[in-house]
């Protein structure tokens, strides 16, 4: 299953949540990948403890690699392998982006090589789950990963501006479904940094339900202890295992594969 996490608005966990949700599957016993698509690289550095420097071992040689034509054609592979990083966590693997992303988009994008990642995942063997982090805006790597996934999930932070985003969001997803991947669901909205006490964040909650939304019934809370887990470059699930916000990512992690 190939899930992608992804929201136009920066700052509503999108790396935390990707990170998490892949640590709790590869604790299951899954063969977990996350896919770091994002040139900031929060997803390379929470589960490496660093951002990787060697271009050829990140995403970056992938997409170098769509850019060179061969008379011959490729070989059985994805052309992923060699750039899949194990993590201190077992089952759980990364490959990790570069910030040599930025200034490569344009030629993938004016050689349209925008299916390139779909094709490649689909010849990956050997992975249970997959995850993918994206960048905060419809680019050519969110595109790339929109089209690749079977589902996405969103990150909702509870504001009147998320909201906002949200409608933009679902119609820029109808747009991707329609035009380039057909079989992309929507997983659900998570409601991230909930504070249930307070009014706002209950009431615009409670209106996204009342409009159909598919907001999804765990929901995460605030807690300082994800930028402590940031810090050490440990998913919750690790770094505080019997958290109350942590016992919440195991009911989202639940919620989704029970759908």
């Amino acid at each position: 299953m190939r899930r992608v996490i992804f929201n136009q608005k920066g700052g509503v966990g999108k790396s935390t949540i990707t990170c998490n949700l892949a640590a709790i599957s590869a604790l299951e016993g899954k063969k977990t990948l996350v896919i770091d698509l994002d040139v900031q690289g929060n997803s390379t550095q929470y589960l490496l403890g660093r951002k990787e420097t060697d271009s050829d071992k990140t995403i970056v040689h992938f997409f170098k690699e769509t850019l060179s034509v061969s008379l011959f054609g490729g070989g059985k592979g994805s052309g992923l392998e060699n750039a899949i990083h194990a993590t201190p966590f077992p089952n759980l693997y990364v490959l990790p982006s570069h910030p040599e992303m930025e200034p490569l988009q344009g030629r993938l994008e004016s050689r349209y090589k925008i299916f390139k990642l779909k094709e490649a995942l689909e010849k990956l063997e050997g992975f249970d789950e997959i995850y993918m982090d994206t960048p905060p805006i419809l680019n050519f790597y969110s595109q790339s990963a929109l089209i690749a996934a079977h589902k996405c999930l969103i990150p909702f932070d509870c504001d009147t501006f998320a909201r906002d985003a949200l409608y933009l969001l679902m119609q820029t997803l109808t747009e991707v479904k329609a035009d380039h991947n057909p079989n992309l669901e929507i997983d659900g909205i998570i409601v991230n940094q909930f504070q249930k006490q307070a009014n706002l964040p209950r009431q615009l909650v409670n209106e996204l339900i009342a409009e159909g939304l598919p907001v999804l019934a765990s929901m995460l809370s605030t807690s300082v202890k994800v930028r402590e887990s940031h810090s050490e470059s440990k998913p919750l699930v690790h770094y505080v295992p019997a958290h109350k916000l942590t016992d919440e990512f195991r009911a989202l992690h639940a919620e989704i594969h029970s759908r």
